[in-house]
Protein backbone atom coordinates (compact mmCIF):
# COMPACT_ATOMS: atom_id res chain seq x y z
CA UNK A 1 0.00 0.00 0.00
CA UNK A 2 1.59 3.85 -0.59
CA UNK A 3 1.30 6.08 1.93
CA UNK A 4 0.17 9.72 0.91
CA UNK A 5 2.41 12.37 1.22
CA UNK A 6 0.14 14.87 1.79
CA UNK A 7 -3.07 15.24 3.93
CA UNK A 8 -6.16 17.51 3.25
CA UNK A 9 -8.41 19.84 5.61
CA UNK A 10 -11.08 21.70 4.74
CA UNK A 11 -10.38 25.32 5.39
CA UNK A 12 -12.99 28.00 7.38
CA UNK A 13 -14.15 29.23 3.77
CA UNK A 14 -15.03 25.95 2.73
CA UNK A 15 -11.77 25.56 0.27
CA UNK A 16 -9.20 22.33 0.51
CA UNK A 17 -5.71 23.17 2.06
CA UNK A 18 -3.25 20.63 1.63
CA UNK A 19 -0.30 19.98 3.70
CA UNK A 20 2.50 18.25 3.02
CA UNK A 21 5.08 16.72 5.28
CA UNK A 22 8.27 18.55 5.66
CA UNK A 23 11.47 16.80 5.16
CA UNK A 24 12.89 18.07 8.15
CA UNK A 25 11.28 16.83 11.40
CA UNK A 26 7.93 15.33 9.31
CA UNK A 27 5.24 18.50 10.36
CA UNK A 28 2.96 19.73 8.03
CA UNK A 29 3.51 22.69 5.91
CA UNK A 30 0.53 23.41 3.38
CA UNK A 31 1.29 23.97 -0.05
CA UNK A 32 1.36 28.11 -0.58
CA UNK A 33 3.66 28.08 2.96
CA UNK A 34 7.70 27.78 2.50
CA UNK A 35 9.55 26.08 5.07
CA UNK A 36 13.55 26.27 4.86
CA UNK A 37 14.75 22.96 3.95
CA UNK A 38 17.04 23.33 6.95
CA UNK A 39 14.58 24.65 9.88
CA UNK A 40 13.12 21.87 11.67
CA UNK A 41 9.21 22.00 12.05
CA UNK A 42 8.12 18.85 14.69
CA UNK A 43 5.53 15.89 13.53
CA UNK A 44 2.72 17.72 15.09
CA UNK A 45 3.81 21.62 13.97
CA UNK A 46 1.46 23.21 11.09
CA UNK A 47 2.36 26.00 9.22
CA UNK A 48 -1.14 27.02 7.31
CA UNK A 49 -1.33 29.04 4.18
CA UNK A 50 1.38 32.00 2.83
CA UNK A 51 3.40 31.27 6.20
CA UNK A 52 6.89 31.47 5.74
CA UNK A 53 9.42 29.94 8.19
CA UNK A 54 13.05 31.25 7.56
CA UNK A 55 16.44 28.77 7.43
CA UNK A 56 17.43 26.83 11.05
CA UNK A 57 14.16 27.80 12.46
CA UNK A 58 12.88 25.52 15.20
CA UNK A 59 9.43 24.34 15.63
CA UNK A 60 8.77 21.90 18.43
CA UNK A 61 5.21 19.92 18.79
CA UNK A 62 1.95 21.58 18.46
CA UNK A 63 3.37 24.91 17.14
CA UNK A 64 0.81 26.58 15.10
CA UNK A 65 2.02 28.90 12.54
CA UNK A 66 -1.22 30.60 11.05
CA UNK A 67 -1.76 32.62 7.41
CA UNK A 68 0.61 34.75 5.94
CA UNK A 69 2.67 34.83 9.55
CA UNK A 70 6.46 35.07 9.38
CA UNK A 71 9.29 32.78 11.79
CA UNK A 72 12.74 34.76 10.73
CA UNK A 73 15.85 32.64 10.87
CA UNK A 74 16.98 30.74 13.84
CA UNK A 75 13.91 31.76 15.62
CA UNK A 76 12.08 29.09 18.44
CA UNK A 77 8.80 28.48 18.10
CA UNK A 78 7.90 26.06 21.59
CA UNK A 79 5.23 23.51 22.11
CA UNK A 80 1.83 24.21 21.71
CA UNK A 81 2.17 27.97 20.75
CA UNK A 82 0.54 29.77 18.29
CA UNK A 83 1.71 32.23 16.22
CA UNK A 84 -1.29 34.13 14.81
CA UNK A 85 -1.80 35.39 11.41
CA UNK A 86 0.28 37.87 9.46
CA UNK A 87 2.65 38.24 12.97
CA UNK A 88 6.56 38.29 12.45
CA UNK A 89 8.71 36.37 14.46
CA UNK A 90 12.19 38.10 14.80
CA UNK A 91 15.59 36.63 14.07
CA UNK A 92 16.57 34.53 16.71
CA UNK A 93 13.90 35.61 18.72
CA UNK A 94 12.27 32.40 21.35
CA UNK A 95 8.30 32.19 21.69
CA UNK A 96 8.50 29.46 24.65
CA UNK A 97 5.48 26.56 25.10
CA UNK A 98 2.14 27.57 25.57
CA UNK A 99 2.61 31.42 24.65
CA UNK A 100 0.32 32.93 22.08
CA UNK A 101 1.49 35.56 19.20
CA UNK A 102 -1.68 38.03 18.28
CA UNK A 103 -2.24 38.67 14.22
CA UNK A 104 -0.21 41.38 13.40
CA UNK A 105 2.04 41.62 16.52
CA UNK A 106 6.02 41.96 15.49
CA UNK A 107 8.14 40.48 18.15
CA UNK A 108 11.45 41.45 17.71
CA UNK A 109 14.91 40.08 16.84
CA UNK A 110 16.38 37.84 19.79
CA UNK A 111 13.10 38.45 22.24
CA UNK A 112 11.81 36.25 24.12
CA UNK A 113 8.44 35.34 24.97
CA UNK A 114 7.59 33.92 28.39
CA UNK A 115 5.82 30.52 28.53
CA UNK A 116 1.88 30.78 28.73
CA UNK A 117 2.16 34.49 28.02
CA UNK A 118 -0.61 35.79 25.72
CA UNK A 119 1.46 38.38 23.33
CA UNK A 120 -0.94 41.68 21.87
CA UNK A 121 1.27 44.47 20.93
CA UNK A 122 4.86 44.71 19.54
CA UNK A 123 7.52 43.82 21.12
CA UNK A 124 10.76 45.69 21.00
CA UNK A 125 14.17 44.31 21.84
CA UNK A 126 15.32 46.04 25.39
Amino acid sequence: MRRRKYVEFEGDDGTTLRYARHANGGGFVERTARAHPTAWIAPGAYVDPGARVGAEAHLDDGAWIDRGAVVAATARIGKNTHIGANAVIGRGARVRDGAKVASGVRVADFAVVDPDTIVTADLTAA
